[in-house]
């Protein structure tokens, strides 16, 4: 199956860069990765959150089809990573949507979680939450991201994250917000209670769905096994800040000798992903044809001398200490992706010229053998994160409907384990065309799975 030319067309308008800080401080990458063992373990995390977590409304409006409360809490996860999230993202802020009137003795609730660029609620109120309430009598609650909306760092660029390590803090996050949620409605008297996202929001709403203790109806759309796809195969992977990626790989040697040793691969699937990376790449990626990435994703271990001493010197305008490495690491940087080129003192230049001469083989060779470390890199402490198999089953995946796009560019499933492997029972729905397309027209469908979902767990369950 290929892949949607809207999809990578879309793509090409977008010129934000994701990531332009590196991959976040190595402490945070530490602190992270140990949670995540926490919240990787129902058992455990279902300890993090008590049932009678304090929540606040803040506003109640009455509309003529619906009620509309605006609420906020502190998030749990400042109380175990404190400090690590940003100031502006510390308190989570929702909006409750509910009918005036319910239509049964149950009050049905679906949570959804936003998508990639989803800042407040508006989308998510128009598309979703308003139909829903008109079409099948269910409330929904919509919880803002960290790092979205009123919870956005004032210093960052719309939508792109700026470090790796922020994904990872807003899948923790949301993680423990949408247990307090969710033990609020219980506390309300609402249920059946489900959960839902689209893109982004699908994912992030499958690892909140596996920590919840009981059955529960879910639907992630647009979304798959792990995010490790999106940032290196996907069509979202240019817009990735390698350049910088790459140069805090190749001088901060604690990555390589300390953050790979804490990740716990999920399977094989960081070394199967390789299998199909040529098959369900952009043209960009060609280069990767011949390359082996099981035999480079266990030699990720094996000291780079020469990268690990390319340290530059603290510099002014007038005067630059370069050591031979760091000459070539430069060199190589400057040529990476069309960036531009770095301005060296004349000083430096004969010598760099003629070290270029004598070895530019050398060179290229381990400008790959960067990129190639980097995007294995990447790969690895994406799937320690965001790999559903790294985390609890659900408790009945028989309630789980996915929906996905044939021809999806942004999210590949080539090379990574399928949703009904790790869920055995889970129902998966294929849509034609691509994630924009059945995004901007299949907003219907993706509401129909939830209410498949809903009815489904009233047939087995009762409240």
């Amino acid at each position: 199956m290929g892949v949607s030319k809207l999809d990578v067309l879309y793509r090409r308008f977008l010129l934000t860069k994701l990531f332009i800080q590196g991959w976040g401080k190595p402490d945070d990458l530490r602190r992270l990765f140990e949670f995540r063992k926490m919240i990787g373990n129902r058992e455990k995390c279902q300890q993090l959150v008590p049932k009678d977590y304090p929540i606040f409304i803040d506003k109640v409006e009455e509309q003529a089809d619906c009620k509309i409360m605006d609420g906020h809490f502190v998030s749990p996860l400042d109380h175990y990573l404190p400090g690590i999230m940003p100031v502006e993202s510390v308190n989570a802020r929702f909006q409750f949507i509910i009918p005036k009137e319910w239509k049964s003795r149950y009050r049905p609730v679906c949570v959804h979680l936003a998508g990639t660029g989803d800042h407040f609620y508006w989308r998510r109120r128009t598309l979703m939450a308003r139909p829903m309430i008109k079409e099948a009598c269910i409330g929904s609650l919509l919880l803002e991201n960290p790092y979205y909306g009123y919870r956005k760092p004032k210093d960052q660029m719309r939508s792109s994250l700026r470090n790796v390590s922020d994904l990872f803090v807003m899948g923790g996050a949301l993680v423990l917000e949408s247990a307090a949620l969710l033990h609020w409605l219980e506390r309300g008297g609402y249920g059946p209670l489900g959960m839902t996202g689209i893109s982004m929001g699908g994912h992030m709403a499958s690892l909140a769905a596996t920590n919840w203790p009981k059955p529960i109806p879910l639907v992630p759309c647009l979304s798959w096994s792990t995010a490790s796809g999106v940032f290196t195969t996907g069509v979202l992977s240019k817009a990735v800040n390698w350049r910088e990626l790459e140069k805090q790989y190749a001088t901060e040697t604690v990555y390589e000798e300390e953050i790979i040793r804490l990740l716990e691969y999920c399977g094989m699937d960081s070394f199967k992903m390789g299998q199909d990376f040529v098959k369900n790449s952009s043209s960009s990626l060609d280069k990767w044809e011949h390359f082996d990435f099981t035999t480079e994703m266990h030699e990720l271990n094996v000291k780079r001398e020469i990268l690990k001493t390319a340290t530059v010197t603290q510099f002014s305008p007038d005067t630059t200490v370069f050591n031979a490495s760091t000459q070539e690491f430069l060199l190589q940087d400057t040529s990476h992706r069309g960036c531009q080129t770095h301005r060296i003192p004349s000083t430096n230049t004969s010598k760099l010229s003629s070290s270029v001469k004598h070895e530019p083989l050398k060179r290229e060779k381990r400008k790959s053998s960067l990129e190639r470390e980097s995007i294995l890199f990447m790969k690895g402490v994406m799937d320690e994160c965001t790999h559903v198999g790294n985390f609890s089953v659900p408790v009945d995946p028989s309630l789980i409907i996915v929906v996905q796009a044939k021809e999806d560019a942004y999210v590949p499933r080539g090379g990574v384990r399928s949703l009904n492997e790790i869920w055995p029972g889970c129902e998966i729905r294929y849509l034609e065309g691509g994630h924009i397309s059945a995004y901007l027209f299949k907003q219907g469908l993706f509401r129909q799975a939830i209410y498949d979902a809903f009815e489904r767990f009233l047939q087995k369950y009762s409240i």
